[in-house]
């Protein structure tokens, strides 16, 4: 299926946000995720299911200094 991410069209065959956050290689990282501009808490990404032409924004904090 088609979705959005930060703002570009991807495919992917993730079915909730705890897949795609682990495509993404981003688990046991740092981030923030909005899909169809609301806030999902990470306790909450594997119940969050994805459907074509979601909207999907991740952040994820990167350290320096």
């Amino acid at each position: 299926m088609q979705i959005y991410l930060n703002g570009q069209a991807i495919d992917t065959q993730c079915e909730n946000l705890f897949q795609l956050v682990q495509q993404l290689e981003l688990e046991g990282k740092r981030f923030a995720v909005e899909a169809n501009e609301q806030i999902i808490g990470k306790s909450q990404l594997e119940n969050t299911a994805i459907s074509p032409q979601d909207r999907i924004e991740i952040i994820h904090a990167v350290g320096g200094g």
